[in-house]
């Protein structure tokens, strides 16, 4: 293949440009807020788990609370009519007058021994409530460092994007004056060799490939008309003559 000395020395600047776009693709790949909010983001979860157990449990501990108070209103209630009856008069047996008053004193300790569980259960509502409200307050806290943490990475976003149009244009207007069949070439080779289709060749080295040509090699491109687009015998890419190349 040949071409004009001059295409060849543009087409490393569509390699530069096309480097570019790889460092900058890299840098918003590589921005440390996508760890800082991949942490957060399990941080949130964690949390928003414990969070649900803790208002199921206060939930649970709510059930438990009305029935135990239904329980021991229950109780009471049946006491009070114990004691009516007992009060009014109207039960003259002994026997059951003795029976009444053991009912009334059993009813006594049963309330009692309810009312207990009644505190047992607000106490444990009370510690799930705490534990309800310290969880949804660091739920918040988390989710505020995710706000900001997104807001500075959707920042560099648009920074970054906004770098590689202007890029991507300067090597829209570049590659239109390189000859098409040496821009093919080169975006073969580049798409084969990660990124890197061409190299300028300083000092008798490639600099794709960074390895010193055989003075063979040399010699071969020494002799080569300028036009020619030689290649690297090391990793193929396409090498640019330039005044340092140490021909």
């Amino acid at each position: 293949m040949n071409a004009a000395p001059a295409d060849q020395i543009r087409l490393l600047d569509v390699q530069a440009l096309d480097v570019r776009r790889q460092q900058l693709a890299h840098k918003r790949r590589s921005l440390p807020e996508h760890a800082e909010l991949e942490s957060l983001s399990k941080d949130a979860t964690q949390l928003r788990d414990l969070l649900v157990a803790a208002q199921t449990e206060e939930s649970d501990c709510a059930r438990e609370q009305t029935k135990a108070e239904q329980d021991v209103d229950q109780v009471r209630q049946r006491a009070v009519r114990d004691q009516q009856r007992l009060d009014s008069g109207a039960v003259t047996s002994p026997k059951d007058l003795e029976n009444l008053q053991r009912e009334i004193a059993s009813l006594a300790k049963r309330q009692g021994d309810l009312e207990d569980v009644v505190l047992e259960v607000m106490e444990r509502r009370e510690s799930a409530q705490e534990r309800v409200a310290e969880l949804t307050e660091r739920v918040s806290s988390v989710q505020t460092k995710i706000d900001d943490a997104t807001g500075r990475r959707d920042a560099a976003f648009e920074e970054i994007d906004g770098e590689v149009a202007s890029v991507t244009k300067e090597r829209e207007v570049v590659a239109a004056s390189v000859p098409a069949d040496l821009l093919g070439l080169y975006d073969k080779l580049r798409e084969q060799q990660g990124g890197i289709g061409a190299a300028k060749l300083y000092q008798r080295t490639c600099q794709g490939c960074r390895q010193e040509l055989a003075i063979t090699d040399i010699n071969e491109i020494r002799s080569a008309a300028p036009d020619t687009v030689v290649r690297c015998e090391n990793c193929r890419r396409i090498l640019v003559r330039t005044s340092d190349s140490g021909l």
